[in-house]
């Protein structure tokens, strides 16, 4: 069965205020909810960016003087632990390449995989941003996960309009290993039943023969990249603030990654529905998505945060990773402080 869905609609329960933007001279405050991009397909749905993982804004107007306005303080965002099983120890990531990718792409991503649990990056690390899972409960240790087998399936088996129902039988073709999560993932050219309209990937369990759980990311570049690779593109929703330059120089596949960085904080931290989540279990706000389109300090709606620029190209990053890769990754919620924290 396919584990949670992330609503479009569902919104976190706490009102993110920012108080430097509002306090001086400011009559008002505005509070932006944003709607979460991510939802899972039969299971947790991912997201769009903030402004796109990351939808439509619903703006609520709260009159007020500059005086109050620096009275206002955030309310800590819980994700309540539900004591279901988590991911821990070694996990496998097994890749389905669903249409053509080039093996520059293919790189990109298994690079980011390799680079969760590697120690010798430089800081800031996506490391060091996979670390915060070791602080959630259910056992000892962040999980290590480790790149297993890949399948390529360039001639499009089943065609180039894909229902969930697909993603779960391609997923299969991983196995149905316990410890591991089968990782589909679509090229620019192959539509996904909500794909582009209410998330840009997905992650859930399935039971037959044997439960094992599954994640789906989708490449926007040529369908909606201004929803689903937000920050790299300009958004469909929301304020029109420059697009940032993707640190791997491509679009579609810098913003695969932070959705697939989403989805898997979400499947080590909830994999079966009932982990670490806020809201129902059936559209549930998780470790990323409840923290959506927030990159750097300082971020609000339209602005993803400040964040680090290669000074050569002028790329947009936050995280480090193996072969001299560059990242930009989502802030995740820290159970220990119950903030979403960022790398820089």
């Amino acid at each position: 069965m396919e584990s949670n869905f992330l609503d479009s609609n569902r919104k976190p329960e706490n009102c993110k205020i920012n108080s430097q933007k509002a306090a001086k001279n400011s009559s008002f405050i505005f509070c932006a909810y944003l709607n979460l991009r991510g939802k899972t397909m039969a299971s947790n749905d991912l997201f769009a960016p903030r402004n796109s993982i990351f939808p439509p804004f619903f703006f609520f107007f709260l009159f007020i003087s500059s005086s109050m306005a620096a009275l206002v303080q955030e309310q800590p965002l819980v994700l309540k632990y539900h004591n279901g099983a988590l991911l821990k120890g070694t996990v496998t990531v097994n890749l389905i390449w669903y249409g053509k990718f080039t093996p520059i792409q293919r790189s990109i991503i298994v690079d980011f995989l390799q680079s969760l649990n590697s120690p010798k990056s430089e800081h800031p690390s996506v490391a060091s941003w996979w670390k915060t899972t070791e602080k959630y409960k259910g056992g000892a240790g962040s999980p290590t996960l480790v790149v297993g087998k890949q399948f390529l399936d360039e001639n499009y088996s089943l065609g180039k309009s894909l229902k969930n129902s697909h993603i779960v039988y391609l997923a299969a073709k991983g196995g149905h290993l316990s410890g591991a999560v089968n990782v589909v993932l679509t090229a620019k050219d192959v539509a996904v039943n909500g794909f582009c309209m209410n998330r840009c990937g997905s992650h859930g369990s399935n039971r037959v023969p044997a439960r094992f759980a599954y994640a789906w990311v989708g490449n926007s570049e040529t369908q909606c990249p201004g929803y689903c690779a937000w920050p790299f593109h300009q958004p469909i929703y929301g304020p029109q603030t420059p697009p940032l330059v993707a640190p791997n120089g491509d679009v579609g596949v810098d913003g695969m990654v932070i959705n697939l960085a989403a989805v898997l904080a979400g499947t080590v931290t909830n994999p079966f529905n009932n982990g670490y989540f806020q809201g129902p279990p059936t559209a549930p706000l998780e470790a990323v998505t409840a923290c959506t389109g927030v990159f750097g300090s300082g971020a609000y709606p339209g602005y993803a945060g400040s964040v680090l620029t290669d000074k050569t190209t002028g790329a947009s990053y936050n995280a480090h990773g193996v072969n001299g890769r560059k990242y930009l990754l989502p802030a995740m919620w820290d159970p220990q402080t119950s903030q979403c924290s960022t790398l820089v």
